[in-house]
């Protein structure tokens, strides 16, 4: 039979209890995401099964200096750093001389170059070790405090690097301050460990996020970067996609149940600036097209140049005809008249060819018609052939109805979203990333079925999807670098917007957030023109009754 002694078995139970801490911050680590609030937990975990007073966790920055992350001392009511309001205003310590030798003076500087761990009874005992107290002697002077024993634990990295160190201040026994033991030291250890790997995996997540995000939004800058005219469009959207999104999420009325998550947020983030990734694949003269006639070049200038030719054949058919009627007064000043008359009409054909060409409005059927009358034109190629003033396609480029691009150019154009579907469908999304792909493909569907490329109902469509519709139109209205037209002022996009609204194209509920809300104007104030903010107030936008949406 054994015996065991009462203080044998409380120091048991005692370490068990601890040791069951021990277990639950490391599984407390391994699930926290928030960088802050982990390094909070490091330092509150290693107080509470040591039963310091103090302490202080410190990370190895990029410049090999050790950053004051959290401190904090009960006794004292201090708490800096960490989810505290409250930073750490203190600046990094150098581990390392301007001439590259180790900086070891310092009790933390030690351990973090030397991996190793310092445990000390007494600081102000220990000068004789070579350590530089300065600092707590100044800080206990300061606030009359007596720092006593401190422990110092390295955390190390699967590699062997030392990314930061567990510093830690007066051990508490029965109201007294005693010296860290073997027991304090072991768990602290085990702490570490456990910390080094919550901190690694934590900086690895966040190390490939910003890898995978600076890849997407380098994918976005050269979309933009290929055509001159779509500028910053994929920078623009996000921004506004997700002030209206955030809207949403607050709203308490019709939206009441849509609730923006931080992953969802984020995924709404990524879809934004992969919304148009498939325009890599789209040939950049369509994309770029200004003008009606424009391929490689303005077609324009060609036509220009049949104009002159005309002209150049109504003088010389003038001259002729001067020269049958030997320069007869009476039949001279005739023929003079309706040589002026034929420039005159030419010059005006051409000149309302040229404003055809720019395709910024839609095209009346009387205009239409009158292109078709200049077409039935003639005219002396470079071959001596008479041929049409038109070619089939200069004819069919020219009657387009609205912008610049014909029905092929078009569908050219929106094809793009079925290659962004197919491109972000290829991608390995982690499950809690899958809505990505139907997020960014859903911008240009229409809540009554007749977008593309599925052909969506509202119903069909994700609030997120549908808050991407709406921003990618009033980011179109609005930019300036467009090549089929002119910046929008405020007041007219918000009507056009309206219109589509009543039309059933966006999300009605939505449109009257983005106006009750106004979540247009700081998209505006960033991104407009200043003379183009011509409203703050939508009191007259078409679809949009000025009350609350219930």
């Amino acid at each position: 039979m054994q015996c065991y002694n009462n203080d044998s078995v409380i120091y048991n139970a005692d370490l068990l209890a601890r040791i069951e801490k021990l277990n639950a911050i490391g599984i407390a680590l391994s699930s926290e995401k928030d960088m802050p609030r982990l390094l909070e937990m490091i330092l509150i975990g290693a107080k509470l099964i040591t039963r310091a007073d103090g302490g202080t966790l410190y990370t190895v920055n990029n410049n090999q200096k050790l950053n004051f992350e959290i401190m904090q001392t009960s006794s004292l009511g201090i708490s800096m750093g960490g989810t505290s309001d409250q930073p750490v205003q203190l600046e990094p310590i150098s581990l390392y001389r301007p001439d590259g030798t180790p900086s070891s003076k310092l009790a933390v500087a030690h351990s973090a170059l030397n991996n190793k761990t310092i445990n000390l009874p007494d600081v102000y005992q220990e000068d004789a070790v070579g350590f530089d107290f300065t600092g707590p002697r100044l800080f206990d002077k300061k606030m009359n405090y007596r720092t006593q024993s401190m422990l110092c634990v390295p955390m190390t990295s699967h590699d062997g690097k030392t990314i930061g160190v567990i510093q830690l201040i007066n051990k508490q026994t029965n109201n007294e301050v005693v010296a860290f033991d073997t027991d304090d030291v072991h768990l602290v250890h085990s702490l570490a460990s456990q910390a080094a790997i919550a901190l690694t995996n934590k900086q690895l997540i966040d190390d490939l996020k910003g890898l995978f995000d600076s890849f997407i939004k380098t994918i976005a800058a050269s979309i933009d970067e290929t055509s001159a005219h779509t500028g910053e469009h994929c920078r623009r959207v996000p921004y506004l996609t997700l002030a209206l999104a955030d809207a949403a999420s607050r709203d308490e009325g019709r939206l009441k149940d849509f609730k923006l998550t931080e992953q969802e947020r984020y995924n709404l983030e990524v879809a934004s600036w992969r919304h148009d990734c498939g325009k890599l694949a789209t040939p950049i003269h369509i994309v770029d097209k200004s003008t009606k006639l424009e391929t490689v070049f303005d077609r324009i200038e060609l036509i220009d140049t049949r104009f002159e030719v005309l002209k150049r054949d109504a003088k010389i058919t003038k001259l002729e005809r001067l020269h049958e009627v030997d320069y007869d007064k009476d039949k001279a000043v005739l023929i003079e008249t309706r040589y002026r008359q034929s420039i005159e009409q030419l010059d005006a054909e051409r000149d309302f060819i040229r404003q055809c060409n720019k395709g910024v409005e839609s095209m009346a059927p009387e205009l239409k018609e009158r292109v078709k009358n200049i077409a039935a034109r003639t005219w002396c190629n470079s071959d001596g052939q008479v041929v049409p003033f038109f070619s089939g396609d200069e004819l069919n480029n020219l009657l387009i109805h609205y912008g610049t691009l014909n029905d092929d150019e078009r569908q050219i154009i929106n094809d793009h979203i079925l290659v962004t579907n197919k491109m972000l469908q290829s991608m390995k999304f982690p499950k809690d990333m899958a809505s990505v792909p139907e997020y960014a493909g859903g911008h240009h569907e229409r809540m009554d079925g007749k977008g593309y490329p599925l052909g969506l109902t509202r119903d069909e469509m994700s609030v997120p999807a549908r808050v991407m519709a709406i921003a990618d139109v009033f980011e179109a209205l609005t930019s300036w670098d467009r090549p089929y037209k002119e910046a929008k002022k405020l007041s007219e996009a918000l009507a056009i917007l309206g219109k589509m609204k009543q039309q059933n194209h966006v999300d009605p509920d939505l449109f009257d957030l983005f106006i009750h809300e106004k979540v247009y104007l700081p998209f505006a104030r960033a991104f407009m023109a200043p003379e183009l903010i011509d409203i703050d107030e939508p009191f007259e936008i078409p679809g949009y009754p000025f009350d609350v949406p219930e």
